[in-house]
């Protein structure tokens, strides 16, 4: 069994300096990938769930900004969060943020999902870039997280801050109160023993998702917490551990990030060079190796802090369930929803009446272009759903029916064999990019507002109950010159109606396909 490492020395006079590094400034990292597959069909590839609303009526993302930026004063002073996201989903973050007036230090753009570890490697790259002679301390969190008690959250960060400043690979665990499966443990070893107060200890042992059996036997031994998956450390300290324990995943993240290049408010990583960075999440990569003595001698202890604060990773419908307000029944509800006989069920009723008769222990969530229902203790399997569905490329995997873009949205109402309907929203002052189409021809109907359309060499202005035919392979652009919505319906036709047949020559967004 492992042993712990002796960690930093004690300081003398360590009231005040557990006082200064408290009031030190904490850099929040904010991991903003993942798709959130469990939670189909509510999340989708291209809208996971840190991006919708789940247990709240912000998004997961704005509660997570919201609380790491919380509590400014004497007791947390929190910088800018630094976002690191996939490409595909940079826009919605970007006005997710503006709709909650949070501005962020920076918004790191993923070309591909490579796991936690180089995502936070190329935030502390970033952060190191730019903070010349300072050392940041890093809160590195999950975007799609519940925590429910942000006075208990502030305190656990305060005594992590402590350790982190010293030096510590910071950790936080959270006492389980089942014997989950879906979750990974931290198994606690010494107190840290250098006099300070609170739930510190160093970490004896990382367990990946165990089977049944073996939840159940670290839930009755005691010494294990559910791994959060959240941390604390110096800019300093990650990337050195990370040098020894991961150096591929260091070099190529850095020479991702050196060849990257700002484009607006984001900062896009080269993709040929992170394509080449292995995957691997914080815990593999330098918290087992740090904890199985591989850093020989170290003075970056891997240090476990118990945050007791209403946590849930929301990982599956049976824990949005156990999050949910419920009736004297046990069920938790959302939407046109009416029911007889039925207990502990889930039901989420997004775009119709669902009703439900003698169910027991059982999620219903409907949405406008699908329907899942599974019992409640299998809740983990939805995954392997999923699984068939992006084997059968079936659009519900990969998108909502209403898809959110920087000018606005689309909602595909209705689709033939080559044919397809689309509502569309754009917004006062945006425009679509100019381009073009090699499969389809589309017409276009004005419902509200005013639509200024390019098409070839014309301009063309059109208002309610107005239309216009936009052929095949001519360039067009759409734009909302005026201050209310603009909304059009849109009929496609064509032998290919796919997202990847567009050709664009402009865009105000920078995008490129």
């Amino acid at each position: 069994m492992s042993k712990p490492f002796p960690g930093p020395a004690a300081s003398s006079t360590k009231g005040s300096v557990h006082t200064a590094l408290s009031n030190g400034q904490i850099q929040p990292v904010v991991l903003c990938g993942g798709s959130g597959t469990r939670l189909w069909p509510l999340s989708r590839e291209n809208h996971p769930k840190q991006l919708i609303s789940v247990a709240e009526d912000e998004t997961m993302l704005q509660a997570t900004i919201r609380r790491v930026q919380a509590g400014r004063g004497a007791t947390l002073v929190w910088a800018n969060p630094v976002i690191v996201c996939n490409e595909e989903h940079r826009f919605m973050v970007a006005q997710q943020l503006r709709e909650i007036g949070k501005a962020p230090a920076a918004i790191l753009l993923e070309p591909a999902g490579r796991n936690t570890a180089p995502a936070l490697t190329l935030a502390a790259l970033m952060l190191a870039d730019r903070a010349s002679a300072q050392d940041p301390i890093m809160l590195v969190s999950p975007a799609d997280h519940v925590v429910e008690d942000s006075e208990s959250f502030a305190r656990a960060v305060a005594e992590a801050q402590y350790h982190a400043a010293r030096g510590c690979l910071v950790t936080f665990g959270v006492r389980p109160a089942s014997a989950e499966t879906g979750y990974g443990y931290i198994r606690r070893g010494l107190p840290v023993g250098d006099g300070s107060s609170g739930s510190a200890s160093y970490v004896q042992q990382f367990i990946e998702k165990p089977e049944a059996d073996v939840a159940q036997q670290l839930l009755d031994q005691g010494d294990a917490l559910w791994n959060s998956g959240m941390f604390m450390m110096r800019v300093s300290v990650w990337l050195a551990v990370a040098e020894r324990v991961c150096p591929e995943i260091v070099r190529t993240c850095r020479a991702a990030y050196r060849h990257g290049k700002r484009n607006g408010e984001f900062y896009c990583v080269d993709a040929e060079q992170f394509a080449n960075c292995p995957k691997d999440s914080i815990d593999y990569a330098a918290m087992e190796s740090v904890v199985d003595g591989f850093v020989a001698g170290s003075t970056h202890p891997a240090v476990m802090v118990e945050l007791d604060a209403g946590w849930s990773d929301v990982g599956a419908w049976d824990a949005l369930w156990a999050l949910g307000s419920k009736d004297p029944a046990g069920n938790v509800v959302k939407g046109d929803v009416h029911y007889h006989d039925t207990t502990d069920t889930l039901v989420l009723a997004q775009h119709r009446l669902v009703t439900c008769v003698g169910l027991d222990n059982v999620v219903v969530v409907e949405t406008p272009d699908a329907v899942m229902v599974a019992r409640r203790d299998r809740a983990q399997d939805v995954k392997e759903i999923v699984d068939t569905l992006r084997g059968a490329q079936r659009s519900e995997c990969f998108a909502h029916r209403k898809v959110d873009r920087p000018w606005g949205s689309y909602d595909a109402i209705d689709r033939g064999e080559r044919f397809q309907v689309k509502r569309i929203v754009v917004n006062p002052g945006a425009a679509l990019s100019l381009q073009m189409h090699h499969h389809r021809a589309e017409h276009w109907i004005v419902v509200q507002g005013t639509a200024r359309v390019v098409r070839g060499d014309e301009t063309l202005l059109l208002t309610e109950n107005q239309s216009t035919y936009i052929p095949l392979g001519v360039k067009h652009r759409l734009e909302n010159p005026g201050r209310v919505p603009l909304e059009l319906i849109e009929v496609q036709s064509g032998s290919y109606l796919g997202e990847d047949d567009i050709v664009r020559f402009d865009d105000t967004y920078g995008r490129h396909r």
